[in-house]
């Protein structure tokens, strides 16, 4: 646990998180030191809670950050093609982001445990 720290990514009950708030307890007469992570899921923005020993290991997840292009809109979902491998694909638009996406424009993008989630889009100047 000693690399983790708030803004990283954690599994909770087999959700991608990210870490927004950790406390530390003291080590008590008979036990040891014990950490809470407050993390929100990346997919649901559900809030979860994990209480480990502070030597314990945690599950962090393989988190690639990839760049792509917006090639169709239809409703809450963007086709995207992706600027390396050049593979198209549906992906659902968050609300914040609505407004800003156009066809055409380049997004970033991340691909975590198999799921895909809009990060942000690029101004193509």
């Amino acid at each position: 646990m000693g690399d983790l720290r708030i803004g990283k990514y954690v599994i909770i009950d087999d959700v991608p998180c990210r870490v927004v708030s950790m406390d530390k307890s003291k080590p008590g007469k008979h036990g040891a030191a014990k950490l809470r992570i407050e993390a929100m899921g990346l997919f649901d923005n559900g809030k979860r809670s994990l209480m480990k020993s502070t030597d314990a290991d945690v599950e962090i997840p393989i988190v690639e950050r990839k760049r792509a292009q917006v090639v169709s809109l239809s409703g809450n979902l963007a086709n995207l093609m992706d600027l390396a491998s050049y593979e198209t694909f549906d992906v659902s638009i968050p609300d914040d982001m609505m407004k800003d996406l156009e066809v055409g424009k380049e997004i970033q993008y991340m691909v975590v445990m198999g799921k895909k989630l809009l990060l942000r889009v690029y101004d193509n100047e």
